[in-house]
C-alpha cells in the first residue's frame, strides 16, 4: 500500500464515511491513476476534467457514477492531498430526475412466488415488509429482531443513523420460518461460510433479477424497488408522510414527498381546481324590444 492511498483510507476513517462509502473512493480513485498510469498526486484538474469526459463520453456511465467518481477526487485533492482548490473547481453532472419504478401488490406477489430459496426470499420480503435498502436487510441481525414490541432496530443506515421500523406479522413469521431452517451459525440473519461476514447485497440483487424474469415482469426490477413499492402502498392506504420519512430513514421530507408522484391512485384521487368553480350559467336571452300600441 502506498502512503497516499494510507493517508487517503485514514482521512476517510477520520472524516466517518460508511465503508461502503470508502470502498467505493477507492475504487474511484485507483481507475483514475490506472487510466493515467501514474499517482493522482501528479495529476491536475485539467486530468480530471479528461477522465470525466472519458467517463461520459467514452465509457457512458451514468451520471450517479460520474458524480460519484467527482467526490472521490475532490475529497482526494481537497481534504488528503490538501490543494488550494475550491468545490467549484469539482463540476457535477446534471442527473436526470427519473420517478422510482413501483410494483402493484399482486405483481409483489408474483415475484416472491418465483423466489426458490427461503434466504434469499426472506431478505427481499425485509425489502418490501419494512421498507429496508438491501445492505440494511442483508446486515440484519438475529438480536435486532425485538418480536415483543414488533420492531425492527436498523443499525448504522444511510448517513450511520439507527432508526426502528415495523415488523409485521406476516414477515415475522417468515424470518422465524427461515431461521428455524437455517439455524445462523452467529448474530447475523444472514450469515455466509465466514463467521465475519454477511449475505452479499449482490447475490440477492442477482435472485431477484432471476425471479423477475421466471415471473414475467418487464419492469426493471430490483431490491431498491420493492423499498419503493413499501413507500408507495403506504401512502395509498393514508399513511401520514411524517411517518414514512422516519420508517425510510429519510433526510428530506422532500425525498419522502416524491412518491405522491408515482401513486396513480394519490394522483386520481386529488380535486382538481377546475372542479371547484361554480358551473357557469347560462347567458339570458335579449328580450324582444316591446313597440306601443
Amino acid at each position: 500500500m502506498t502512503p497516499l492511498r494510507k493517508r487517503f483510507i485514514e482521512d476517510m476513517q477520520l472524516h466517518g464515511l460508511a465503508p461502503t462509502t470508502q470502498r467505493n473512493y477507492i475504487h474511484h480513485v485507483a481507475a483514475f491513476a490506472n487510466y493515467y498510469n501514474t499517482s493522482p498526486e501528479k495529476l491536475d484538474l485539467e486530468a480530471v476534467r479528461q477522465y470525466q469526459l472519458y467517463l461520459i463520453n467514452e465509457r457512458q456511465l451514468a451520471s450517479e457514477t460520474v458524480n460519484g467518481f467527482i467526490s472521490a477526487v475532490q475529497f482526494l485533492y481537497l481534504v488528503t492531498l490538501e490543494m488550494p482548490w475550491g468545490k467549484e473547481c469539482f463540476p457535477r453532472v446534471r442527473v436526470p430526475y427519473k420517478l422510482p419504478v413501483v410494483l402493484g401488490p399482486q405483481e409483489v406477489e408474483q415475484l416472491f412466488r418465483h423466489i426458490g430459496c427461503i434466504r434469499n426470499r426472506a431478505a427481499l420480503m425485509l425489502c418490501y415488509g419494512a421498507g429496508l435498502r438491501i445492505s440494511e436487510a442483508v446486515a440484519m441481525r438475529v438480536s435486532d429482531i425485538d418480536s415483543q414490541r414488533m420492531l425492527l432496530r436498523i443499525r448504522e443506515g444511510k448517513g450511520r443513523k439507527d432508526r426502528y421500523v415495523m415488523l409485521s406479522p406476516r414477515l415475522l413469521q417468515v424470518l422465524r420460518t427461515y431461521w428455524r431452517a437455517a439455524r445462523p451459525r452467529n448474530d447475523f440473519l444472514f450469515p455466509t461460510w465466514r463467521s465475519d461476514r454477511h449475505l452479499s447485497a449482490g447475490a440477492v440483487a442477482l435472485a431477484c433479477r432471476n425471479a423477475a424474469k421466471a415471473a414475467g415482469l418487464t419492469k426493471h426490477i430490483t431490491p431498491h424497488t420493492l423499498r419503493h413499492s413499501f413507500a408507495t402502498h403506504l401512502l395509498e392506504n393514508g399513511t401520514d408522510t411524517r411517518v414514512i420519512q422516519a420508517l425510510l430513514g429519510h433526510a428530506s421530507i422532500d425525498t419522502t414527498a416524491r412518491y405522491a408522484q408515482v401513486s396513480p391512485q394519490v394522483v386520481a384521487a386529488t380535486r382538481s381546481p377546475l372542479d371547484v368553480l361554480a358551473a357557469p350559467r347560462k347567458a339570458p336571452r335579449p328580450r324582444k324590444p316591446q313597440t306601443a300600441g
